[in-house]
């Protein structure tokens, strides 16, 4: 076994041990599939007011420019699936990634004591962690890496796992065994592109972010446009439904991660309260989670549109 295969193996072992899902390895090279893609994409606008997806164009194509000298690019996932899933009867709904503490902060420590544990027993190198915060397409290097194929909805699925879990990545400048891209396995299948209430996910695995609620709800810092009406289903903060609809998602197990459990407050509030809600409960609630992105104001924006017809 040379030192490529050696501490390839002591990677993938270590990322079991510290809790992902999988762990992949690819070449740190340019992404000349994707550049095309991501080109198309902007050109057409379906980026709607995520204006940043346009900068770093190069850095979001060559890993080499993120991280000079860097050889490997070492994929991971981290699952989120919720313990239990809130009870949104009489409530407005939030996406199960946002159910608990801010994934970037909790993955990205994990990843540092791993990599410290790492260099402990192969040596320094030199290397960053990115979790969904700096411009590397993601699901193009965990595709690339083996970990899963992209469905329809954009999302990455795992055969036997589905797709509820995070991403992230470590590009170094260790020579590392690199894995190959597992086979798409939707098929015909279309019922995330049958599900999708405002048509956002367009039948070649690309979606619309103009017409996403996800996008509409997080993303888009203006008001939210007249055609969202009576579609969004009481999403008041991203939305699961492509995901919620996808038979691989059949497969998904609970997660392990305490810090991903939901604030009880969550558990327990109604759309009579949340209508009533007041930056003092805001703060105090979502002080640590992913939620806070939106900040008060824009929440309270989202529950007042999803209100303004149903009061």
């Amino acid at each position: 076994m040379n030192l490529a295969e050696k501490n390839t193996a002591i990677i993938k072992q270590k990322a079991k041990d510290f809790g992902f899902l999988a762990c992949g390895i690819s070449k740190a090279e340019f992404l000349e599939g994707e550049a095309r893609s991501l080109e198309n994409w902007l050109t057409r606008n379906l980026n709607g007011e995520m204006r940043y997806m346009e900068n770093y164009f190069d850095k979001r194509l060559d890993p080499r420019l993120l991280v000079e000298g860097s050889k490997s690019v070492i994929s991971f996932s981290y699952n989120y699936f919720p313990r239990k899933v809130l009870d949104t009867d009489d409530g407005f709904k939030i996406s199960k990634y946002a159910y608990g503490k801010d994934y970037h902060e909790v993955i990205k420590e994990i990843l540092g004591e791993f990599v410290a544990e790492l260099q402990e027993e192969i040596g320094e190198f030199g290397f960053r962690v990115f979790v969904d915060s700096a411009p590397v397409l993601e699901r193009a290097w965990a595709k690339k890496s083996g970990i899963g194929w992209v469905g329809k909805n954009a999302n990455l699925i795992t055969k036997g796992e589905g797709s509820f879990y995070f991403l992230a990545e470590i590009i170094c400048e260790m020579e590392l065994v690199p894995d190959t891209p597992v086979t798409d396995h939707c098929g015909k299948c279309r019922k995330c592109i049958e599900a999708c209430p405002t048509d956002a996910i367009l039948d070649n695995q690309i979606i619309d972010g103009s017409k996403c609620i996800s996008y509409a709800t997080i993303e888009l810092k203006e008001e939210i446009p007249e055609h969202f009406h009576g579609k969004m289903q009481n999403w008041m903060f991203g939305c699961d439904i492509c995901q919620d609809v996808c038979p691989w998602n059949r497969f998904s197990k609970p997660h392990q991660q305490p810090l991903f459990d939901p604030n009880e407050s969550l558990q327990n509030f109604s759309k009579k309260e949340w209508k009533e809600l007041t930056q003092e409960i805001f703060s105090e609630i979502f002080r640590k989670s992913p939620v806070k992105r939106t900040k008060y104001a824009g929440l309270k924006r989202n529950i007042d549109f999803l209100s303004d017809k149903n009061p």
